[in-house]
């Protein structure tokens, strides 16, 4: 069976809105191909595929929904088409399914991408298509460094953000010691080196740091040896995600490294994480999350569509991808043209206000989105007081604050 599937998503008949001067935007512009596609590029049966997988197809469906309910008959996007892919988290499949989605699915927009070796190759295609590519589920930060490049947008979060959340917080409360384990690509290395400068700046120390294989489900090597290191760590780093972290957790309880003095840190964790985990697992746990489902009554809302449609809360992804498909599909409406040169001028310096942020940004001089992110706590299993409801949001951190300053290697 092809790991491409194309699903029709809410396609209307009718002729389409003609460019002419005076339309959205003004500018003359004309949709291509007679029809807007969306390629959801993501991981459909591996480690990442609850935090993402086939539901954010669903918050895409959801996001061309909301916009031809908003529109009508005066929607630029007149025909809108969903389309998905499994990459497999390998970058050389990311590399083919992105050509063959711009290529022979007519893609306008691909969105989503975890795992951040094939977000960068991705990223690369995008470049040479000259086709926009907004990633959401990856975390490395070269999407906005000297990977960066014209068409390529990074929405959702990244390394320094969660190093700047977690691991500052983490050891300003006197957690100074740590232990880093890191999945060995492009995500791990990444998430190792701006843990351990957060850490460093913090006033702490990294005793070690151990890369481990990926995927991978068993830990039990590192696990074992983090009570006996010198200096002994308070705490250990996990920068491992989606089922990959849930492996690696139920072996830290399975060893008690709690009752022997090293606590957890999770670098980057999901609601699903701790929906398969179970929140006694990970009580106390403190880590950075970019959207909680169950934060304020709009969120809510948007979680019950989510829900009736999945059977499931989202996760602080399927949020980002219905906020970066919605994205696109405005800056569609106001240029009047679904060609990239376009999109992008209406994307850069936009103001982001949907149910994901009320306070992003999107950055022209690296294509950043830039929005407050949270520090959160598992709460115990004795304070849950309905299905899913895992998280206590502790902080707000200012978009300001959250992430980096736009690098110098950077040239769009």
């Amino acid at each position: 069976m092809t790991l491409v599937r194309r699903s029709a998503a809410l396609a209307t008949a009718g002729a389409l809105l003609a460019g002419c001067a005076g339309g959205p935007g003004g500018g003359g512009g004309k949709i291509s191909d007679g029809k807007v596609v969306l390629a959801v590029l993501t991981d459909e049966s591996g480690v990442y595929a609850d935090l993402s997988g086939r539901n954010a197809v669903q918050a895409v469906k959801m996001a061309v929904a909301d916009y031809k309910a908003k529109y009508g008959d005066k929607a630029v996007a007149k025909k809108i088409e969903v389309v998905d892919a499994d990459h497999q988290n390998k970058p050389d499949i990311a590399n083919s399914k992105a050509q063959e989605l711009y290529d022979r699915q007519k893609a306008d927009l691909i969105v989503d991408v975890p795992t951040s070796s094939a977000a960068l190759a991705v990223a690369t295609v995008a470049k040479n298509k000259k086709k926009l590519f907004i990633d959401v589920g990856a975390a490395s930060t070269e999407l906005e460094g000297k990977q960066c490049n014209k068409y390529t947008f990074h929405y959702g979060y990244n390394s320094y953000m969660l190093a700047h959340g977690t691991g500052s917080e983490v050891t300003k409360d006197g957690s100074k010691n740590w232990y880093i384990v890191y999945p060995d690509y492009a995500f791990g290395q990444d998430m190792q080196k701006t843990f351990t400068a957060a850490v460093k700046e913090s006033g702490g120390t990294v005793v070690k740091s151990d890369p481990t294989p990926f995927p991978n489900d068993n830990f039990s090597t590192f696990l074992l040896k983090a009570p006996g290191l010198k200096p002994k760590p308070q705490v250990l780093g996990a920068m491992q995600a989606g089922g990959d972290l849930v492996n690696l957790v139920k072996q830290y309880n399975e060893y008690k490294l709690r009752d022997k003095g090293v606590g957890l840190a999770t670098g980057l964790m999901f609601i699903t994480d701790i929906h398969s985990l179970g929140p006694d697992a990970l009580a106390g746990t403190r880590f950075t999350d970019f959207w909680y489902w169950n934060a304020n009554q709009g969120n809510r809302a948007w979680a019950d569509k989510f829900q009736a449609k999945t059977g499931k809360r989202p996760t602080a992804v399927h949020a980002a991808d219905y906020s970066a498909a919605l994205q696109y599909l405005e800056a569609v409406q106001r240029g009047g043209t679904d060609k990239s040169d376009g999109v992008v001028k209406q994307l850069e310096g936009h103001q982001v206000n949907d149910v994901f942020t009320s306070t992003g940004t999107i950055r022209p001089q690296d294509h950043l989105l830039v929005h407050d992110a949270y520090i959160a706590q598992v709460k115990p299993g004795s304070e849950v007081k309905e299905p899913w409801d895992y998280e206590k949001i502790l902080k707000t951190i200012p978009a300001a604050q959250a992430f980096q300053q736009p690098d110098a290697a950077c040239k769009l």
